[in-house]
């Protein structure tokens, strides 16, 4: 979507320096891989991206803060913010863990068709805080930030209620093969948030709740006066972020053969860094899943190359974020030189 301004079209900066600014996220990245390549072979004398296990590593490391950095992407174009994924993730993690036992134990279900009532049961609690942060939103006026911040508490607690404080630990093969399985030498966490991901684009490149996404981002006035309706874009908007929360709950059970309150905690702060990064405004009204899946592989990239070259891993938290805020430095540049014209 394209926001009109009065700038005149002359003193737009030079295109390949808006497309640069545009695919900063892809830009950084290559320049990151570059560096621990470098690193990898001046200082271990081997390869850091030409290695297979470093690749897959790199990738899963991504996948779980990218099912979050997914949803997300949708509230933040629209203007918004959702705080309570993270333990809308953990609260959907213990859900699937105790499904999973529930129906093998209890009614002998066998073991795949209780992993696939597992992950539905998990995904499907995650679309109860999100109605809640959705009419709370939409029909309340409650401030994003803060109603999202009351369901963060409310979902923490629920997550620690229903795993009695403790990790849920589950036996069922077919989801530890969901979690660390691999399909031709691919993860299949990886394959599952690659389909996700092409899911996400599509609905909001493609379809008109994406254009009114962005819409609304840009003018919630103009957007209302255009005859959309606000109150349900965002509730659909919130629904569809608990959603990845809740398939990333679930994936989360299958990787580590167990559900966990706090599993999704330290990664609440990477799905925003990874939208941010990847390009979107947190004026609203701008960013791509292609940013965000940029973003989300710049972070898995910078924590495991640090671990790579044996850096102390406190250092990720100052590396992410200085990366944040150059990100939002450059995206106020850009608007400054532009505008505010969102250049696409």
């Amino acid at each position: 979507m394209t926001i009109t301004a009065a700038t005149p079209t002359g003193s737009l900066p030079h295109p390949v320096i808006l497309w640069i600014a545009q695919l900063r996220a892809w830009v950084f990245l290559c320049l990151l891989i570059v560096f621990f390549e470098i690193w990898a072979r001046a200082a271990e004398g081997t390869s850091f991206v030409f290695n297979l296990y470093n690749i897959q590593s790199i990738a899963v490391f991504a996948t779980a803060p990218l099912l979050l950095a997914l949803g997300q992407t949708f509230v933040i174009i629209s203007s918004g913010i959702d705080l309570s994924l993270g333990f809308v993730m953990g609260l959907s993690s213990v859900i699937a863990a105790h499904a999973s036992n529930y129906f093998m134990m209890r009614y002998g279900v066998p073991a795949f068709p209780a992993m696939l009532l597992a992950i539905l049961s998990g995904t499907l609690v995650a679309f109860i805080p999100g109605l809640v942060n959705g009419l709370l939103i939409a029909h309340l006026q409650i401030p994003p930030f803060i109603g999202t911040l009351g369901m963060y508490g409310v979902a923490r607690g629920a997550a620690y209620l229903f795993a009695g404080g403790m990790t849920v630990a589950i036996d069922n093969p077919w989801f530890s093969a969901i979690g660390n399985g691999r399909v031709y030498g691919v993860p299949v966490l990886v394959i599952i948030t690659a389909v996700t991901c092409l899911v996400m684009h599509y609905l909001l490149s493609e379809t008109r709740f994406g254009q009114h996404t962005y819409a609304f981002g840009a003018s919630k006035v103009a957007a209302r006066r255009a005859g959309i309706d606000i109150k349900r874009l965002t509730l659909k908007i919130y629904l569809l972020s608990a959603l990845g929360a809740g398939l990333a709950g679930a994936m989360y059970t299958g990787r580590f053969t167990a559900g966990a309150a706090q599993a999704g905690e330290p990664l609440l702060l990477d799905s925003i860094a990874a939208v941010v990064i990847g390009g979107a405004s947190l004026f609203g009204g701008s960013g791509t899943i292609w940013g965000t899946i940029a973003g989300a592989l710049v972070i898995a990239v910078i924590q495991y190359g640090l671990v790579f070259i044996n850096v102390e891993p406190f250092w990720q938290f100052i590396a992410v974020g200085a990366v944040i805020i150059i990100s939002v430095l450059v995206d106020q540049t850009q608007r400054n030189l532009t505008g505010g014209r969102q250049v696409e």
